[in-house]
Parts: C-alpha cells; structure tokens; sequence
C-alpha cells in the first residue's frame, strides 16, 4: 500500500525541511511505502533553497510553481501527482504532528471509512485564540447545518482519502476555501467521514500563520454555493 503526502508551501523556509524530515522518517509499517508530494506555491523568501537538498531524493517529488496560486491550487497540483492508494495533505508548519498518520490510516485500511478527518476540537476545549476557536466552531455549525454533518472541523489540514474518492470530486477552488469545498463534495456524494482527534500546536500571524479573517467569508461563500450547486 502506498500513502500520498501532499505538503503545499509557500514562505516556509524555516520548517519545511523540518516537516520533510518527519514525515520521511515516519514509520507507518513495512507494508506502506510513502510518496511525498511537495508543491512550492511561488514562495518569495528561502524555500526553494530549503527544497533543494531533497529534490533527488528518493520518495520525494518537489514542484515549484512559478507564481503564487494559493493553497487550494497547490493541493490540486499535489493530488494530479498521486499514485498512492491513500492520499493526505500535510501543511509545512509544525502545528500538526504526521505521526498522527497513524492512526488516521486505519479506519480507511480496515474499511470502516472513506475519508478520516483529524479534529483538532473533538472532545476538546478551545485551541488557539478566541476568535479563531469560534470561527471554526460557526464553519463547523453551518456546514452541519447545510449538508447535515456532523463534523466538528472542516478546516482540519489532516484529511485522509481514499484515492479513488479524490477521482470523483470537481475541485476548483485556489486558496483556503479548498477545505470547505472538499467536505462540501464529500457530503453530498454520501462518502463516509470519520473523526479522530489529534493534537495541535496552533501558531500566530506573527509566526506566519496566513489565513485570516477574510478566508472565512471565502469559506461561507464556497459552502453556500456548493450547497446550491446540484
């Protein structure tokens, strides 16, 4: 079995050899070989030098978009490139440990799923600020609402596919409203989801997190529209 690990950057040349490191050297069992899927999104700062080293290395693919297209753009670009069996996106910060792979796997492995969310909220207090806490938990709420989930956070970096599901989705979006489109799509075609909790170290602006408060109304808009799009 072959795992996709799609890793979208832009301006993260401080950890993205780190998170690299990681997930290479994660051990998911001797039956599951790992694919990593880098897609550079027109970084300005260090990131193509810090992609340099591990641009011949084995399992490793890095693509460097010449322009920044946004998130959503480069998760597109990553999944045209996969040839796993199960596919996954990986952010290039440190909030999200890929030893949580392993549990997220394996409802997908034994069947019981189509797709695994990694809830950074499930069972859990808040995380993060305030403001961020409860535009997650409103997203959450109306996507519920809309497609009659019941999902606690659609934002989640960690979603884990099935390859064949990602097949049947049409995803157009370019930046941060990737996520509520998927789970939009995913809803509508009846796919199972399951949550699992995972851990989560959340960064601040000033740490170079870059979603923000306009990336919320872009993630209202795509669900509305999504809903209404038959």
């Amino acid at each position: 079995m072959k795992i996709s690990i799609i890793i979208p950057v832009f301006n993260e040349a401080g950890t993205v050899g780190e998170i690299i490191d990681k997930v290479r050297g994660l051990d998911l069992g001797r039956d599951v070989e790992k694919e990593i899927i880098v897609v550079n999104d027109g970084s300005s700062d260090g990131t193509r030098a810090a992609l340099a080293p591990y641009e011949k290395v084995d399992g490793v693919h890095v693509h460097h978009s010449p322009v920044n297209l946004g998130k959503g753009s480069s998760v597109r670009i990553g999944f045209s490139f996969a040839s796993g069996d199960i596919i996954t996106i990986q952010d290039a910060d440190l909030e999200l440990d890929p030893a949580e792979y392993k549990n997220l796997i394996v409802p997908i492995v034994d069947g019981s799923a189509d797709v695994v969310y990694g809830s950074r909220f499930a069972g859990k207090g808040r995380q993060g600020k305030l403001t961020f806490w409860l535009a997650n938990k409103a997203l959450a709420a109306l996507t519920n609402t809309l497609y009659g989930g019941g999902l606690t956070d659609i934002e989640t970096c960690y979603k884990v596919f099935r390859a064949d599901v990602i097949r049947q989705l049409k995803l157009k979006a370019a930046r941060f409203e990737i996520e509520p489109e998927l789970t939009a799509q995913l809803l509508k075609r009846g796919f199972r989801i399951k949550e699992l909790p995972i851990g989560y170290a959340p960064r601040t602006h000033d740490e170079g997190k870059k979603i923000n408060w306009k990336d919320g109304f872009g993630a209202v808009w795509m669900l509305v529209t999504q809903r209404l799009d038959k």
